[in-house]
């Protein structure tokens, strides 16, 4: 591995860490949408063992992702929220499950747009919080 990747690498795993609970559920978000575009973009393989490859470590990736969220949820908060999201959650990795199954492309496109307006409405709540609370520590759950 290059200096270069190493340095990325290092600076990487060093966000993560020093990340608020709020901003690492942005950076799950990020990351699955990302595994959504590269699954979308491994359609367009030639190859066919390859394109099935990339499809399915891809998608897998996301779904991984979007499990993880689902099972940081706080179920004891009261109100429709939690089991909302749950419900989304659900959707999107069967949607991602639909696309690994049958080899089809569209069914990512439902679940990038679910996942990403959860990030946008995300990203607005954390800026609010930060605003609001002027950044007080603890001011925000990691529960999703």
């Amino acid at each position: 591995m290059d200096y270069s990747k190493k340095v990325a690498r290092s600076y990487k795993a060093q966000s993560i860490e020093t990340a608020s609970p709020g901003k690492l559920v942005l950076m799950l978000f990020d990351g699955a949408l990302r595994f959504m575009d590269a699954a979308k973009k491994g359609f367009e393989e030639e190859d066919f063992t390859k394109r099935n490859e990339d499809v399915n470590n891809n998608l897998i990736r996301a779904q991984n992702i979007v499990m993880e969220l689902q099972g940081s949820l706080d179920m004891s908060v009261k109100g429709d929220l939690p089991g909302t999201l749950y419900r989304l959650y659900d959707f999107v990795v069967y949607q991602l499950q639909q696309s690994n199954l049958k080899k089809e492309p569209e069914p990512i496109d439902n679940a990038y747009k679910t996942i990403s307006e959860l990030r946008e409405a995300w990203e607005e709540m954390l800026s609010q919080n930060q605003e609001g609370l002027a950044g007080e520590p603890g001011s925000i759950s990691m529960k999703a």
